[in-house]
């Protein structure tokens, strides 16, 4: 269905289910489905977006959709620029959010004729908070040569194609997807970027995945490069490895904290920054 955008309100959630002390958006209309009799028991699962999705399951569209494994292993693609840009607004009930022993939005209205439910929505995209400086001993330097500035950096090979709705933690592919090729990469520092050579910070989303085959780590890979490098030069690659809880219900919020005190060298690193 298409919900008004004007009934959409910031505001605080206190309930139950209140784990992180954020900020909601909450639809102020209510929306209603009329329930068989004969099915007076059911789940809710819902995704939201502020972008149109292409839906796929297992090759099943959206109306070809017969059981609760289908809709489970319904995935929309990711591989539009334009989606990839608005990770952020997506949002959905992970399968596996079970405060109470179930499904939290299970419902049963057997003895009575409505039940009333309130959703909570969560990301499907993990966000990643970058911030990064250059210690004052490089940033001037009686030797030029030798300082430091910080005039490119972007993410690479992020997660393309279809990702789970309902399983964020479970996104899989059989290797690293390729880097380069438009929205499999975030720009935040290019040689334009004057004001954020020396020290600033950024954040994009992504969707976390797993590669096949595999250690169970999510590889978030950065390329940096510093003293009017662009991206066909830049030199340094630093692969972070954030380990895949895949019975977790909430996508990671990670972050990345770079501090440069001497001029790089072209080569690549590994980090593991989870366990």
């Amino acid at each position: 269905m298409e919900l008004n955008t004007s009934q959409w309100v910031k505001t605080r959630y206190n309930g139950a289910l209140d784990t992180r002390h954020d900020s909601i958006f909450r639809y102020s209309e209510r929306i209603v489905f009329p329930l068989h009799k004969e099915r007076p028991m059911g789940r809710v699962y819902t995704i939201c977006s502020n972008m149109d999705l292409k839906f796929d399951s297992d090759g099943k569209d959206w109306d070809e959709l017969s059981d609760l494994e289908d809709l489970l292993n319904l995935k929309f693609n990711t591989k539009p620029d334009s989606i990839q840009k608005n990770l952020q607004n997506i949002y959905s009930t992970p399968y596996n959010y079970a405060p109470a022993g179930d499904y939290y939005c299970s419902f049963d209205c057997s003895t009575g004729f409505s039940y009333h439910v309130d959703m909570l929505l969560y990301h499907v995209a993990a966000k990643v908070d970058i911030k990064w400086n250059v210690a004052d001993s490089v940033r001037i330097k009686s030797n030029p040569a030798e300082a430091v500035r910080l005039t490119y950096m972007e993410a690479r090979r992020l997660f393309d194609g279809y990702a789970y709705c309902f399983k964020p933690m479970k996104n899989e592919l059989p290797s690293l997807p390729g880097s380069g090729e438009g929205y499999t990469v975030a720009n935040i520092v290019t040689p334009l970027d004057e004001g954020l050579w020396w020290e600033g910070r950024s954040y994009f989303y992504t969707i976390p995945y797993y590669v096949s085959g595999e250690a169970n780590y999510f590889p978030l890979q950065m390329l940096m490069g510093t003293n009017g490098e662009t991206k066909n030069d830049a030199g340094y690659e630093l692969t972070l490895k954030q380990m895949m809880d895949t019975s977790s219900v909430f996508v990671p919020w990670l972050r990345g904290d770079f501090k440069l005190s001497k001029p790089l060298e072209t080569k690549s690193e590994t980090k593991v920054i989870g366990s």
